[in-house]
Formats: structure tokens, C-alpha cells, sequence
């Protein structure tokens, strides 16, 4: 393959997706000893092997990554075959265990977080501490857009200043690069508009400001001496930042939430609030509904309050007497 060939095999795929790959790859053939290219015996072994180590996903990524190593190097696909179809889907059946869902940031939770980064960034400023003023700035934006816009770690972890225009009392627009839910042609644009409290649009250009950039990500790292890093922090360290952030705002049991905490508290504030569901995956960006339903609980009081209402207004059928 030449090296003009190779730039855009290599471009065709996100640079998370390629290294979890490679990892994969790497586990299959030094981790575990199997050969390449693999027989659908040795496929069906490997993940029979791992049934109680692995989750479900984690098996199916390394079934992905076997896939893609085959097709890219003219062999068939293992994969593919119906035993190992039947395989995983035994041990789907007989393994798997109920998805863990993300624990919700409540607008309060939210408020009180942003409330306290405001008042530590201003006695930071006051004191002269250059980093913590830096850190809080870039902390506050960052939660509010990822709690606005619903985004995942991963895309505000590859949020570039190029990428967005924002005007105070207006909003803001984000035309990102590929995601993993982003079609080849796909031009898709976030929008985020300036609000009356909690603003992401006020809160992003302040931290632009006092940066002082022009481009780079937005959410990079900043080392202890006030330096601001030029690369883009991994999606993985959004959780352990998020965390922080609520502990130091004195948020009970703020090891509880994770990444996806922002999404989905979002997704059940924007329910309770009378929003479509078609409102809100345009808003957030989901492709069918059946990935905005599972970032949405619904209240047993409003089920109960909803059953209660239709029992009122339906007529009482008379009872049943025995005759004489």
C-alpha cells in the first residue's frame, strides 16, 4: 500500500477507534497466542475463553477488530460464521448483566457546581493564582456546554476553537469534525443558545478571554505553572475532571457520576420540561429514538398520576352481582 493510499485508509477511521483496535489485535495474538490470520474454531475458542472476563462490548469490539484485520489483509472473515454468531449470543444469554445506567446531574447539582467555580475563579483572580483562575474558567465552560448541548466525553474532549463561533447575548454554533455517530457526508452543526443564567455562550467566551487563544482544543490541560497545553486531553480524563470538579463544589458523593452523567441529566431535565422526543434528539443529535430513550427515566409518580387521571375519566362499569 503506498503511503498516499495508507493517509487515507488511516484517515477513515478515528484515532480511538484505531488504537482499541490495535489493542485488540494485540490481545488476541500475544496476550492470548492465536494465530493470524484465525480459523472460526480458534475465533469461537477465544471468546468462549473470555465469557466471564469480558463484557459484551468488549467482545464485540474484539470481534470488530479481528474483522477489519481480516478484510484489510485479503483473508475471509471468521467472524462472520454462524457459530460464532451463536456463540456470543449463548453467551450474551448466560453472562450478561444489566447495564449500568449513569446517574443523572440534576440542574441543581449543575448550578451548584457552576455557582462555586464562579466565586473560585474570582478569589483565584483576586489572590493572583493565575492556574486555579485558568482551571475554573475552563471547568465552568466545560460543564456548562456538555450539560447544554448533552455532548459525550469524547466530543468535548476534541472540541477545537476553530470550530465554533459564539456571540454574547446570541449563542453559539460547533461545526465538529467526525464522531463515531458522524456519516462520511455528514456537515453537522451544534447549536447552544445564550441563556438568561448558567450560560455555556458567556461562560465558553470568558474562558476564550482569559486563554487568550485563537485555536487549539478547547478543554486542553493546564500544568501547574499556568501553561496551556496545544493537545486535545483524552476523552478518558473528562471523568476524573468532572468528578473533581463536583467534590471541590462539595457535591455529595460526587464519585457516583460519571461522564455520561451530564447527557443524561440533560435528556431527563429537557423531559420533565415538556420537550418532544423529536425536539430532543434534533437537539442532541440521536439518530433513532430508541438511544434518546435510554438517557431518559420516567418518574413513577408521573405514571402513576397519568393512569390515575385515565381511570377518572373512564366510566365505571357496574359490578358484578351474583343472581338470586
Amino acid at each position: 500500500m503506498s503511503t498516499d493510499v495508507e493517509q487515507y485508509v488511516l484517515a477513515a477511521d478515528r484515532d480511538n477507534t484505531v488504537r482499541s483496535y490495535a489493542a485488540a489485535i494485540r490481545h488476541f495474538e500475544q496476550g492470548w497466542k492465536g494465530l493470524l490470520p484465525a480459523t472460526v474454531d480458534t475465533v469461537s475458542r477465544y471468546l468462549v475463553e473470555h465469557a466471564t472476563l469480558y463484557k459484551i462490548s468488549t467482545l464485540r469490539l474484539h470481534l470488530a477488530a479481528l474483522a477489519r484485520w481480516h478484510t484489510d489483509h485479503g483473508f475471509a472473515d471468521p467472524t462472520r460464521s454462524n457459530l460464532v454468531h451463536k456463540v456470543l449470543r449463548g453467551i450474551r444469554a448466560k453472562h450478561a448483566i444489566p447495564q449500568r445506567r449513569a446517574r443523572p446531574l440534576q440542574l441543581d447539582v449543575l448550578e451548584r457546581s457552576c455557582d462555586w467555580l464562579l466565586a473560585a475563579r474570582r478569589s483565584a483572580q483576586e489572590q493572583g493564582r493565575r492556574v486555579d483562575e485558568l482551571r475554573h474558567a475552563r471547568d465552568r465552560s466545560l460543564l456548562l456546554l456538555g450539560f447544554w448541548r448533552a455532548f459525550r466525553a469524547d466530543e468535548l474532549a476534541n472540541m477545537r476553537i476553530e470550530e465554533i463561533q459564539a456571540v454574547r447575548g446570541k449563542g453559539l454554533t460547533c461545526r465538529p469534525g467526525r464522531t463515531k455517530t458522524t456519516d462520511e457526508d455528514d456537515d453537522r452543526a451544534f447549536h447552544c443558545p445564550a441563556l438568561s443564567r448558567l450560560c455555556p455562550v458567556d461562560a465558553f467566551l470568558d474562558w476564550m478571554e482569559l486563554g487568550g487563544r485563537i485555536s487549539g482544543p478547547v478543554f486542553p490541560g493546564i500544568d501547574r505553572w499556568g501553561n496551556i497545553s496545544g493537545q486535545h486531553m483524552t476523552s478518558q480524563a473528562v471523568l476524573p475532571l468532572l468528578r473533581r470538579i463536583l467534590k471541590d463544589a462539595g457535591i455529595a458523593e460526587a464519585s457516583t457520576y460519571s461522564s455520561h452523567s451530564l447527557r443524561r441529566g440533560f435528556a431527563g431535565w429537557a423531559s420533565a420540561n415538556g420537550w418532544e422526543l423529536k425536539e430532543l434528539m434534533e437537539h442532541v443529535g440521536w439518530r433513532d429514538a430508541s438511544s434518546a430513550l435510554r438517557y431518559i427515566d420516567v418518574p413513577q409518580d408521573t405514571a402513576r398520576s397519568k393512569i390515575e387521571r385515565a381511570l377518572a375519566a373512564a366510566p365505571s362499569s357496574p359490578a358484578n352481582t351474583p343472581e338470586e
